[in-house]
């Protein structure tokens, strides 16, 4: 999701670059978005992924 973040992110700034001012920040509004998609579900999992190894680490122990 990242990679369609930077993808999206360097056609609108292209796209601005070259005066199509309205599609480049369409695009980097696109951008911003899938980067913050990104890293909430990063921290998602992050989460899910600490609490499921204490719950293995309990387990072993």
């Amino acid at each position: 999701m990242l990679k369609l973040a930077v993808i999206f992110l360097v056609v609108g700034l292209l796209l601005g670059a070259l005066g199509f001012g309205g599609i480049g920040g369409a695009f980097v509004g696109i951008a911003k978005i899938l980067f913050f998609i990104a890293l909430a579900l990063f921290l998602i999992f992050l989460v899910l992924g600490i609490t499921a190894g204490k719950k293995v680490k309990d387990t072993l122990d």
